[in-house]
């Protein structure tokens, strides 16, 4: 400028809104919000201090509803934009573009505070979660491309249970970083159960480890929210073992490691294959036991059963014993009777004639007795028939109730069952 130059006040506003603008056209800024307001319009108006100054700021609306913090004074930011002026008040102010927590202090009140809204919401309930497949077919990863997480994950699944691995790639820190994870979650749900890319039946969520800020894309309600819509159960495997980010509260299981989320996904197939040879083992031998227990049963019940012979035996010799009994018993009331009409000395006709008649008398008697003797009776074609105590059944009536029946011909018995009894009139029985 030159000396000494009269300038309008525009002139001179303009002027200092160009150098600004062009000095301070990009810049990151750390300080505490306060004095935060939210305009009817969306649009937020703040300032930024420290302990020496104070800094005015703006977050248009479409800006504000994009940010992972939440504008709320007391909170140490990092704010990125530019500088602008105000001519009409002579004031400039930062025109914010990003805005990020300073400070591990800061995240972890940020972080706490989510995790408590989180959990009212009911996002972290144990109701909510789905139980992980046994032995899936397809397991989705949502990680980023290159670098030791994915190799590991792939290395493990095939050591254990070779299965198929469908890598979304994406971001996994960095600004954009939680809305493609999220976009990668909700696009492995959106897949076709029938489509040409099968739908996973299980997710892992994984990332290496890292500092807070590295690993905060984790924590951004996008992605948390993602996890709780998910259709597919998700594995979340982020950082060390000691780090937890509120995705490890919301996803169905988590690993310590991206390794240990693979072993979460499949088990052992070599485990599985000496599981199913014992337990094939252990169900011959409780066949075995269980047809050795029946086998045992049955031979006790055998011993218990009656030997239909040696009872039909027994009836049969005490019937031969009466029957010589009484065949003996005849022969000795004859003789008797016979040496007692010889002492007398009867010798006339008339006294030979009546011995002559009571013997032939005796004799018929013993033919007739003969005659009707059951081995006699069963040779002419007649049965004996009895019940299954081998007491006899004289009618129809008898042998209906008894059911089961036992029929002794001369050469054998026969056992059987009543089937049907119908009246004897029903047939003429010498009807040729």
């Amino acid at each position: 400028m030159e000396e000494n130059r009269e300038y309008s006040v525009s002139e001179i506003s303009f002027a200092i809104k160009r150098c600004v603008e062009t000095t301070f056209s990009s810049v990151r800024v750390k300080g505490e919000i306060f004095g935060a307001k939210k305009a009817d319009s969306g649009h937020w108006y703040l300032s930024l201090k420290d302990t020496n100054a104070v800094l005015s700021a703006v977050c248009w609306k479409g800006v504000a509803l994009s940010l992972p913090v939440k504008i709320e004074d007391g909170l140490e930011v990092i704010a990125t934009g530019k500088i602008t002026t105000f001519a009409g008040r002579s004031s400039y102010q930062l025109v914010i573009e990003h805005l990020e927590p300073a400070g591990l202090g800061a995240l972890l009140k940020l972080l706490e505070e989510r995790k408590q809204q989180f959990f009212k919401e009911g996002l972290f309930d144990e109701a909510h979660k789905k139980p992980i497949p046994f032995l899936p077919d397809v397991i989705g990863v949502v990680t980023s491309p290159s670098g030791a997480v994915i190799r590991d994950i792939i290395h493990r699944v095939r050591d254990r249970f070779p299965s198929r691995i469908i890598v979304w790639p994406t971001l996994v820190q960095g600004q954009g970083a939680a809305q493609k994870i999220a976009a990668a979650i909700r696009g492995f749900n959106a897949l076709p159960a029938d489509g040409n890319i099968k739908k996973p039946d299980v997710l892992i969520v994984a990332r290496g480890g890292g500092s807070l800020e590295d690993l905060w894309a984790f924590n951004e309600e996008e992605v948390i929210r993602a996890v709780y819509d998910s259709d597919i159960p998700v594995i979340s495997a982020v950082g060390h073992e000691t780090d937890t980010m509120l995705i490890d509260y919301v996803s169905d299981r988590r690993a310590p490691t991206p390794t240990g989320a693979a072993e979460f996904a499949v088990p052992v197939k070599t485990e599985l294959a000496s599981m199913l040879k014992m337990l094939g083992a252990r169900q011959l031998n409780a066949i075995s036991r269980y047809f050795a227990l029946l086998r045992q049963n049955i031979e006790g019940l055998s011993r218990g059963i009656v030997n239909l012979n040696q009872i039909i035996g027994e009836y049969r010799q005490r019937f031969d014993d009466r029957l010589e009994r009484l065949n003996n018993a005849l022969k000795y009331y004859i003789s008797n009777k016979t040496q007692a009409l010889n002492g007398i000395g009867l010798k006339s006709y008339y006294l030979k004639n009546l011995i002559e008649k009571k013997k032939i008398t005796l004799e018929n008697l013993a033919a007739r007795l003969n005659a009707v003797s059951i081995d006699q009776v069963l040779k002419r074609g007649f049965a004996w028939v009895t019940n299954r105590h081998f007491k006899t059944v004289y009618d129809a009536t008898n042998a209906k109730k008894s059911g089961e029946l036992n029929i002794r011909f001369v050469d054998g018995i026969v056992k059987t069952k009543v089937a049907e009894v119908r009246d004897a009139r029903q047939f003429d029985l010498f009807d040729e």
